[in-house]
């Protein structure tokens, strides 16, 4: 059950992650954006990831949970791709600073 549970908040997390993406590329600002909260997300989602590989329990039934791993990430390559736009836009911010 507790499986199904983590699976439901990554799922969920999931579904987020490419709605705050897409608004990134469409603002083209860090306006309303923290840094800081992105890459503790994203060290977030390293940890549990590299905590799914370091239990033994978890590793011994990996043929049948492997997608749980997946999840994990889909949902790092989401953040990753946030924090890309996050300096592409701090870029676009500096540009338009100097053009005013």
């Amino acid at each position: 059950m507790s499986e199904i549970l983590e699976i439901i908040m990554i799922v969920s997390f999931g579904v987020s992650w490419p709605m705050n993406v897409m608004k990134s590329y469409k603002a083209r600002t860090t306006k309303g954006k923290s840094l800081s909260f992105l890459c503790l997300i994203f060290f977030g989602y390293i940890a549990g990831i590299a905590s799914k590989f370091m239990n033994t329990a978890y590793m011994a039934d990996f043929s049948s949970k492997w997608y749980v791993v997946c999840f994990y990430i889909l949902n790092l390559v989401m953040v990753g791709a946030d924090l890309c736009l996050y300096y592409r836009n701090c870029l676009l911010d500096k540009k338009a600073a100097k053009g005013e």
